[in-house]
């Protein structure tokens, strides 16, 4: 076994193989750019060693600069993480030929696979089923449109050279194809440095699922069952299970098969991730191999008991793969999601900021977090915004699913936006639930999964109200509790005088929306009015954990959180409600820039400008494209009318806010 490994990586996967490398005893040695100084990664390490600026282009991405931190400090083998360097073939290959172990598969089998046309065309050599397409070698874009036409619509375009989403668009029509393949062609040099693209038939309303497959240098090839990922947005997986709740164990048995028959055919070693095609029918075909450790894989160990990044470094010492194939048994049922600095309600705009507050469950024997960052820590703009990794184990499905809810509702972000709320409803979607959804559901029904702009509750707001006003009320007397008349009457927040009952202002927000309650009483006790609705409150308590009260007679016990800052909810449906606490008498609304501008929604660089000054343009018509945080973003018109200026060029980095069209008034 190894004695030194660097990871050639950061956040949360780092942090992963750092924990395996410790229990095993292994020296760790890290690498960070500029703007992952203070990184949870870097502190977890043995060591760790800067390699270059904040971009990844000028760090995690700079091979070189990783070998030569390797050579200097001794490291044995590099584990490459995912993402990154992971696939890369010369950097493999650069590992092997300085004498250290590159701790994936052969750079030959990474090249076979790293190419999805050459992949299809290898996967169809070995007669493993493919979805119908194109993927040869002329990227002429006339052809193009001719093999698109040829395949029939709707088609799939994809990236030749990579995957997690990058350079794939659905074509619908012929007339949609040439402006769909400029921008997969655009995604995929930025990605993936390279432009090349496939076609392939879109198979309607399909299921993805995904089998983990692990071989040795001894010529031993297994798989370690399957992971649905069908739960997906923008080919971006959003929820990964197993087992799948589609399959039949012969359908299991059949795709397991050819996911061994894909990986032998290119004399596979170490971990990989053959990823099916499912139709409703129950027919596979062969989509792409990761040549890498997935981002899902805790999934697969919960079930099996194992640890991959484990089988992983054994397997890379030149160790027999630990068990055969009849020896995997999975027990339970185990589900993860991904929590990201994103803002759903915004078409998931990734966020960046310090997270002034993290709160995560508690870790169990059902409960793992996998997580790069900590409470102060910041998501910067530079790569992934992913928090942290959810993952549930539980006897079956439904109790899994049970064991998430809770697991969510204990979750809270505070600084820059989150996805909690988004999950929390989509594991309560029947679809989920039902174990229906396809690979397009989310997309097509989006509004079914975020919250809208519909007014909370009477009885949401008076339960908000009613946390603050107790919260305040506590905070008060502890504070006088310090003080030389700890009984004063003064020292208390009922807002009582002389002639009246006290009246207090509870001013709270959501969603940007302004709600008073107006409060009469004290300690538990309140008679609440917002507008025409009211409500007489006896007995309010709160645990730290949950509010319990009587809401006109009626008992209520809601999971709660407040403070100083905000209010955080749960009704009885377990949808989550997060009230902003703003002062009494004072409220300025947030100024949107008007419909006389476009702005920068957040630091990036503009990869095209499709419009000019004077041009006449329509609502919604796109005017720039920016890419941040690996995505594109398409700008938008706020409104039909004249472009008076345009504010960057193509290839400008811009700042967040930075006005980038102006509109003649």
């Amino acid at each position: 076994m190894f004695e030194r490994v660097l990871i050639a990586n950061r956040g949360e996967i780092a942090c992963r193989v750092i924990r395996t490398c410790r229990r095993l005893g292994i020296h760790t040695i890290a690498v960070y750019s500029e703007a992952d100084a203070d990184a949870q990664h870097v502190r977890l390490a043995d060591e760790a060693w800067p390699i270059g600026g904040p971009r990844p282009a000028d760090s995690y991405l700079r091979g070189d600069a990783i070998l030569e931190v390797a050579r200097r400090s001794g490291a044995q083998a590099v584990h490459p993480g995912y993402g990154f360097l992971s696939e890369n073939t010369a950097f493999a290959r650069a590992c092997t030929e300085a004498g250290i172990a590159f701790i994936g598969p052969r750079p030959a089998s990474i090249d076979a696979m790293g190419s999805k046309a050459a992949a299809k065309a290898l996967m169809e050599h070995h007669d493993v089923p493919l979805v119908p397409g194109y993927h040869g070698d002329n990227q002429d874009a006339a052809f193009l449109a001719e093999q698109a036409t040829r395949t029939g619509f709707p088609l799939m375009i994809k990236a030749a050279a990579g995957g997690g989403g990058k350079g794939m668009r659905i074509v619908h029509a012929q007339q949609e194809f040439a402006d769909a393949l400029a921008s997969a062609q655009r995604e995929a040099a930025n990605a993936f440095g390279d432009t090349r693209v496939i076609l392939e038939r879109y198979v309607q309303h399909p299921r993805h699922i995904e089998f983990q497959v692990f071989g040795d240098t001894h010529g031993n090839v297994i798989h370690l069952n399957e992971r649905e990922c069908s739960a997906q947005r923008r080919y971006q997986k959003v929820l990964e299970e197993t087992p799948s709740p589609f399959l039949t164990p012969e359908r299991r048995a059949a795709m397991g098969a050819a996911a061994v028959a894909a990986a032998r055919a290119v004399d596979y070693v170490g971990a990989g991730t053959v990823e099916f095609i499912v139709g409703p029918d129950g027919e596979f075909f062969f989509m792409e191999m990761n040549t890498r450790l997935q981002v899902e894989h805790p999934v697969t160990e919960e079930t099996l008991g194992l640890d991959l990044v484990e089988w992983q470094l054994r397997i890379a010492a030149g160790q027999a793969l630990p068990l055969r194939q009849e020896d995997i048994h999975a027990q339970g049922h185990a589900i993860e999601v991904r929590l990201y600095a994103e803002d759903p309600e915004q078409n998931f705009l990734p966020g960046s900021g310090k997270l002034l507050r993290l709160r995560l469950p508690e870790a169990s024997r059902q409960v793992r977090l996998d997580g790069g960052v900590i409470e102060g820590d910041t998501v910067t703009i530079f790569y992934d915004p992913m928090i942290a990794k959810l993952i549930v184990h539980d006897r079956d499905r439904p109790q899994a699913l049970q064991r998430l809810r809770e697991a969510l509702m204990a979750c809270e972000i505070a600084g820059p936006k989150s996805n909690i709320a988004f999950l929390e409803r989509l594991v309560r979607h029947p679809v989920v639930v039902e174990g229906r959804i396809d690979t397009g559901y989310l997309d097509r029904h989006l509004d079914e999964f975020l919250a809208g702009d519909a007014a909370p509750a009477p009885q949401l707001l008076f339960a908000a109200a009613v946390a603050a006003l107790l919260h305040d009320e506590h905070a008060v007397v502890a504070q006088a509790a310090h003080g030389s008349d700890p009984y004063s009457p003064w020292a208390r927040t009922d807002a009582w005088r002389v002639g009246h009952a006290g009246k207090r202002i509870v001013a709270l927000s959501l969603r940007e929306q302004r709600y008073e309650v107006e409060a009469h009483g004290h300690a538990g006790n309140y008679e609440l009015r917002h507008g025409d609705a009211s409500c007489h409150v006896q007995g309010a308590r709160h645990d730290g954990e949950a509010l319990s009260a009587r809401f006109d007679g009626e008992s209520l016990r809601l999971p709660l959180h407040a403070d100083t800052q905000r209010v955080l909810l749960h009704d009885a449906g377990g949808r989550r409600h997060a009230f902003a606490r703003a002062a009494a008498f004072e409220w300025e609304s947030k100024s949107g820039g008007g419909g006389n501008q476009v702005i920068a929604p957040m630091p990036g660089r503009i990869v095209l400008v499709k419009a000019s000054p004077g041009d006449q343009v329509e609502e919604g018509q796109e005017l720039l494209v920016m890419e941040a945080m690996k995505m594109e973003l398409a700008l938008k018109a706020p409104r039909a009318g004249t472009i008076d200026s345009i504010g960057a060029a193509q290839g400008d980095f811009v700042e967040a806010d930075a006005v980038l069209v102006r509109f003649a008034t």
